[in-house]
């Protein structure tokens, strides 16, 4: 007789619960962006001057609690689907096995006792005048019918013992959820009582601590999802230093911690750092005095850095980072950085006017200025901008990814290096790893390392030159970007451009960078 528990493992339909597992995976996917959509409505509520009062306070309360609840049951479900994937995993193993005992058993005239156990049918007996050569061919067939039995045990023995992790992991994946009255026990009658078992389980008690600097902004995004939504203020309110600078993050919550920063440093910082920080506070005051949105990204006062965004990094389907040159400082050159990152955007709304666009004046790391620009003949200042570029470009991507769906979690991202600005791109892409970009324009460059396009690790790459621009033919840092050789898509310039000109909305290079902004010029 067959064994009931290996025909029943031999009858599993892995299939059925794959797709069971996917469909609870891709529930469970959405949860994040569903909540940072909800968490986006109560900063705006919280945020509005138009609604305040007990109401007001009642309904922030409500959605932080939603925030919260929804918070916790992400993270069960992610820890019961890790579990219910190895389920999934021992399932079609021992399904496999099953058959291939059963199957081999047939074949070799094999049973199975109550227990499991493989029967073989009692050998006959040596014919008693059988010759010698008869003997060899008895002996051998027993030697063969011995070593069957063995084979569909051990497979057998491997189906059932796959089966049991199978077993295991599904009891496990309940685990996560019980907490939760998902599994057995009194269920929550409704969001109530859902909120109560998260509460009593203790889920909400503990504060956070925000990861290393150099963690990877894949490990940080994932992290800031897993907060609820009053978790990752009450962190932007106590630790705002350590998160403003934490690719990975949401364009939001940088924006707000590094204001926190912002207003520290002007209320008591040394005179160095208040002079760029002045210039920061009256940039953004001008933005939103207009209508504009704006967010500063990137603010180290230390370190003389800044990055403003004119948009909505973490909605805008397309993404321009401008990257600039030598002689460029966040308190002297910020709002003319900004001036030509809004003509990138403005070009680009030219260009489609249904366009969802933001553009970011990078000034993320200290080009060579004053009597520090012999450093622009080497390679270390670009070297370091190329680090962090190439993190906080992988940190947007990280953040989108995280928290959005289609679209949403994959913008279209174009950066846009001018002179010493491309070798810091240049350095950025000779980095570990593939630079999270779709397309690049090279305009004013002195040359870069790479001896083609297809090595700067964008799918399209654009370039700009003038005759009248001698840093652009200049070739100190290598061939000049606009050789037909290296197979970059030229864009028009006037030949009477200088090399501070490019972005000049009056000339029609800054249409075309526009154009490729939101992919409405094509590349060769």
């Amino acid at each position: 007789m067959s064994a009931p528990g290996l025909t029943t493992v031999a009858a599993w339909d892995p299939p059925l619960l794959d797709g069971a597992v996917y469909t609870l995976e891709a529930v469970t996917e959405r949860l994040p962006s569903w909540r940072a959509r909800m968490d986006a409505v109560a900063r705006s509520l919280a945020d509005a001057e138009c609604w305040s009062g007990p109401a007001a306070s009642v309904a922030a309360t409500a959605l932080g609690e939603v925030s919260a609840v929804v918070t916790a049951v992400t993270g069960a479900l992610g820890n019961s689907l890790d579990r219910l994937w190895e389920t999934a995993r021992e399932v079609r193993t021992a399904q496999e096995l099953a058959g291939q005992a059963l199957a081999a058993a047939a074949a070799s005239g094999l049973t199975f006792d109550g227990s499991g156990g493989v029967v073989a049918p009692p050998p006959a007996p040596a014919p008693a005048d059988a010759t010698s050569a008869q003997l060899e061919d008895h002996y051998t067939e027993l030697a063969e019918r011995a070593a069957a039995t063995e084979r569909v045990a051990a497979l057998a023995a491997d189906a059932m013992r796959a089966a049991a992790r199978a077993a295991a992991a599904a009891a496990e994946s309940a685990d996560p959820l019980a907490a939760l009255g998902g599994t057995g026990g009194v269920r929550p009658a409704g969001f109530a009582g859902l909120a109560a078992l998260v509460g009593a389980a203790g889920l909400l008690s503990s504060r956070p601590v925000p990861p290393p600097p150099d963690t990877a902004p894949d490990e940080v995004a994932s992290w800031w999802t897993g907060l609820s939504g009053p978790a990752q203020d009450d962190l932007l309110g106590s630790s705002p230093a350590a998160l403003g600078g934490l690719d990975g993050l949401p364009a939001w919550a940088r924006d707000r911690a590094n204001r926190l920063v912002l207003e520290r440093v002007l209320a008591d910082a040394p005179w160095e750092q208040q002079v760029g920080a002045q210039a920061v506070a009256a940039e953004i005051r001008a933005e939103e005095a207009a209508g504009r949105p704006v967010q500063l990204w990137v603010y180290d006062p230390a370190g003389d850095l800044a990055a403003l965004a004119y948009g909505d990094l973490d909605t805008a389907d397309d993404v321009g980072v401008l990257v600039p040159g030598v002689n460029n400082t966040v308190a002297g050159d910020l709002h003319a950085l900004g001036d030509d990152a809004r003509t990138v955007a403005d070009a680009a709304l030219a260009a489609a006017p249904a366009a969802s666009v933001a553009t970011v004046a990078w000034l993320g790391y200290r080009p060579p200025v004053g009597a520090g620009l012999r450093q622009a003949l080497g390679r270390s200042t670009a070297t370091a901008g190329g680090v962090a570029l190439a993190g906080d470009l992988a940190g947007l991507a990280a953040a989108r990814s995280a928290t959005g769906v289609g679209r949403a979690a994959d913008p279209r991202v174009t950066v846009l290096a001018h002179s010493y600005g491309t070798v810091v791109l240049d350095e950025a892409g000779d980095l570990p790893g593939r630079l999270p970009v779709d397309a690049v324009v090279l305009s004013g460059s002195p040359g870069i390392e790479e001896a083609h396009a297809s090595d700067l690790e964008a799918d399209e790459v654009y370039t700009a030159w003038s005759p009248a621009d001698p840093i652009a033919w200049s070739g100190w840092h290598g061939d000049p970007p606009w050789l037909r050789q290296f197979g970059a898509t030229p864009l028009p310039v006037d030949p009477d451009t200088l090399h501070w000109q490019y972005y000049d909305p009056d000339r029609p290079t800054a249409a075309a960078m526009g154009e490729v902004v939101v992919a409405a010029r094509e590349a060769d």
